[in-house]
């Protein structure tokens, strides 16, 4: 399926946040054009005039088009571009799709508020683990033992070929170490990062840090 938009965009976000490296590793693997804009969250620069004019909610990752259309939230922009680009990242059996979209869901509810919260707290915040709550290494452990179970399956987290779960998934579970989470613990889920990594032309965060 030919590309229906091929005008630049420009993306806005921090590249510490998993959240903002999503739309940009996305971007990067289907070859769409883009300006980065970066914004450091740690030094307020969602909350300032000029951040607010281009969106009012005060975060990123923003999308915008040369037209003024902008769109927020990491997998919604995800989700539009590699439509726009006719990519297979997104299932084309309707039941394969909805399964890619319950896993994203399921990686802003379940995942991201555990192991990206941890990690923000402990690695950027410098917290010690008695002033983190107890109940996200819980639950963020939870999480990981679902993608581990899922992963001892199958290769990617729908079946046997990369989607945008995958990308989803891998930005904040690559840094989970950060967070004081043991990927080790979890074998597929250490391979499957390692080969999700692969397959987006980035750096092993370990080795990167």
């Amino acid at each position: 399926m030919p590309t229906r938009e091929i005008t630049r965009l420009t993306l806005y976000g921090d590249s510490i946040s998993g959240n903002c490296m999503k739309p940009k590793w996305t971007a990067d693997l289907l070859g769409i054009p883009y300006d980065w804009v970066e914004v450091d969250i740690l030094s307020g620069g969602t909350q300032t005039e000029d951040f607010l004019t281009v969106n009012p909610v005060g975060q990123v990752p923003l999308a915008r088009w040369p037209d003024g259309r902008a769109l927020p939230q990491s997998n919604a922009i995800m989700l539009y571009i590699a439509e726009q680009a006719g990519s297979d990242l997104i299932p084309s059996a309707p039941f394969r799709r909805a399964q890619m979209m319950s896993w994203l869901f399921w990686e802003q509810y379940s995942h991201e508020t555990a192991i990206a919260v941890r990690r923000f707290q402990k690695h950027y915040l410098k917290k010690s683990d008695d002033e983190i709550d107890p109940n996200l290494m819980a639950k963020g452990r939870r999480a990981l033992g679902v993608m581990e179970l899922q992963l001892t399956y199958t290769d990617w987290i729908v079946g046997d070929d990369m989607t945008l779960a995958d990308i989803a998934l891998v930005a904040y579970t690559r840094l989970a170490h950060e967070g004081g989470f043991n990927i080790s613990e979890f074998a597929a889920v250490e391979r499957w990062v390692s080969r999700t990594e692969a397959a987006l032309g980035i750096p092993h965060a370990k080795e990167a840090a």
